[in-house]
């Protein structure tokens, strides 16, 4: 009833899908002002007569005007789009950071470890989980190789794993890691041929950043 008899041109603010009611939308449509010759321009439908502009003959049927408000996703594949090759690093894990914003990597979750083993590509999904991510002496080695110009060698233990070994060990567990003739692997000894490895090619390691890389250091 109040917006039957609100006053003509009075403005609304309301939500986009929770406001106004039908009803209050075609009272307000029903207090236009009419024409000189008492017509209404738009009635409560909310549509009017259209006129072609060639022909001056009207439109077979009433059409809906006024402003239409539209929420526009803008998301442009231009704005999207991003490829790495080395950049920055996590200071805890040593794996690439995520996002564009960051200069991130992709992220290679559970699903697509899932299809390549699907598909029996051991030695891609192993490229993937090391060298390519957080195993430290084999990007080292990996680096000398292509430098070289020789075979890549076996990938190494990744840091994240490291990191696993570490948090089990201070809630008290005795984990440790044996090799496969069941003599212990000792996690520092492997540090510490990261940085003879890094310094035989000229690469200073011994301070590691939030957002280090090889490039970087």
């Amino acid at each position: 009833e109040a917006a039957h008899a609100a006053e003509p041109g009075t403005k609304v603010a309301t939500p986009v899908f929770d406001g106004a009611l039908e009803e209050e939308i075609a009272g307000l449509l029903d207090s236009t002002l009419p024409t000189r010759d008492g017509e209404r321009l738009i009635d409560a439908s909310g549509k009017t007569m259209l006129f072609d502009g060639r022909s001056g003959e009207p439109f077979p049927e009433p059409v809906s005007v006024g402003y239409m408000y539209i929420l526009k996703l803008h998301h442009l594949v231009d704005d999207k789009i991003h490829a790495r090759s080395t950049g920055p690093y996590s200071m805890i894990t040593q794996q690439p950071l995520g996002g564009k914003a960051q200069f991130g990597g992709q992220r290679f979750g559970e699903m697509e470890v899932w299809a390549l083993e699907a598909y029996g590509a051991a030695y891609a999904l192993q490229e993937l989980l090391t060298i390519k991510s957080d195993d430290i002496l084999g990007r080292v080695k990996v680096y000398e190789a292509i430098v070289k110009g020789e075979n890549i060698q076996e990938p190494g233990i990744p840091e994240s794993f490291k990191v696993l070994i570490k948090e089990m060990q201070s809630l008290c567990l005795n984990v440790e890691v044996l090799s496969a003739d069941g003599s212990v692997v000792n996690l520092r000894d492997t540090d510490d041929e990261v940085f003879r490895a890094a310094e035989e090619l000229g690469i200073n390691i011994s301070t590691r950043f939030e957002s280090s890389s090889i490039d970087e250091i």
